[in-house]
């Protein structure tokens, strides 16, 4: 499988380095998301569902837990809370009963919009912390070819 040569305890610890880097960098992305949206009244799960909305034009529940990495049940709960507030819409369409649709109101795009107009690129550590390696690297990581799901 590899030419390189490790113990298996090597092979553990850089694994368990690994998850523990991701962990501490999804955390700082989860703070930075949090404080950016909070003056909005959403929460990272809400905005993120809007996001999702906007730029797929309207989206099913299974969509939204598929592209948001979260569960059906989180999506569909989240999505209730912002359908309370006017941000969007629940619809089945005729020819498809299974599935729940979402399509967010003028309210939600205009909030929406609104939030991507307040975004701050210098209040955001994870940019600030990784700007180095582009400077380094001429350029952004690319993950075009890159695709968890």
């Amino acid at each position: 499988m590899n030419d390189q040569e490790y113990s298996l305890q090597e092979a553990i610890l850089y694994s368990h380095k690994m998850a523990q880097l991701t962990k501490g960098i999804w955390k700082a992305i989860e703070k930075d998301w949090q404080d950016w949206v909070k003056p909005f009244n959403l929460n990272l799960n809400e905005h993120h569902i809007l996001w999702i909305a906007y730029y797929l034009r309207g989206a099913t529940i299974s969509e939204i837990s598929k592209f948001g990495v979260m569960h059906v049940s989180t999506a569909f709960n989240f999505s209730k809370k912002l359908e309370q507030r006017g941000l969007l819409t629940f619809s089945k369409k005729e020819e498809d009963k299974r599935n729940t649709y979402v399509k967010l109101t003028n309210e939600g795009i205009s909030l929406f919009e609104e939030t991507i107009d307040d975004h701050d690129p210098e209040r955001n550590s994870v940019m600030n912390a990784s700007l180095p390696l582009k400077i380094s690297m001429v350029n952004f990581l690319n993950f075009k070819n890159w695709n968890p799901l």
